[in-house]
């Protein structure tokens, strides 16, 4: 089910008026009518995981309406909790396709980093990633994905630069980048590895 941006606005009122306060991240997402299960934050990061948390509360309050698509993520899994494995804090239902939880493996016998962006030449960026294939013998094969690398030139507080970011996201689909073997999926949050954690996608 779509929620319209009016219906929206009228969530992100109440929620600032019941509850006081609401994380940009939450904002972005009411005031851009883009449900939270296309969250804008880095996944496996701090404010990913708070996201779903604070969702999940207003829903439980009755003060935000989840989408279909948010029913499965956040009614349905414990997304956003913690629990502990082995004496080890880890995140519940956090999907294998964002899973920080192997961060090493190797690519053409040398030992990469993995989601771990990094700058080339000539305004590219590249980065190693689980491309959800295996090895014949068993172990992670990694994929190497170049990039376009962030926009330097418009990381202002200006009008003109927050206009230049948001047509960029938009014209690129930037809420719809969910596949970390795409390099569209790094793109979108180049700035957020080599910048600015502006709320948004640019």
């Amino acid at each position: 089910m779509s929620i319209t941006p009016d219906v929206r606005k009228i969530i992100a009122e109440e929620i600032l008026k019941q509850e006081g306060n609401i994380s940009e991240g939450l904002k972005y997402h009411l005031e851009h009518n883009v449900g939270v299960d296309r969250n804008i934050h880095r996944p496996g990061s701090d404010a990913f995981f708070s996201l779903f948390r604070e969702v999940r509360l207003f829903n439980q309050h009755g003060l935000y309406t989840l989408n279909e698509s948010e029913k499965e993520l956040i009614g349905e899994s414990d997304i956003g909790e913690y629990g502990y494995y082995m004496g080890k804090k880890v995140p519940l239902d956090y999907p294998q396709l964002y899973s920080d939880d192997i961060d090493e493996a190797k690519y053409k016998g040398k030992k990469v980093k993995l989601n771990k962006p990094s700058r080339g030449s000539g305004g590219r960026a590249y980065v190693y990633v689980n491309s959800g294939k295996k090895n014949k013998d068993g172990t992670i094969r990694v994929k190497k994905v170049s990039f376009g690398s962030s926009m330097p030139d418009a990381m202002g507080d200006n009008k003109e630069h927050k206009k230049r970011r948001k047509s960029f996201g938009d014209r690129h689909n930037c809420s719809d980048k969910k596949d970390k073997t795409k390099p569209g999926y790094w793109s979108c949050r180049a700035t957020k590895f080599f910048g600015r954690n502006i709320a948004g996608w640019w």
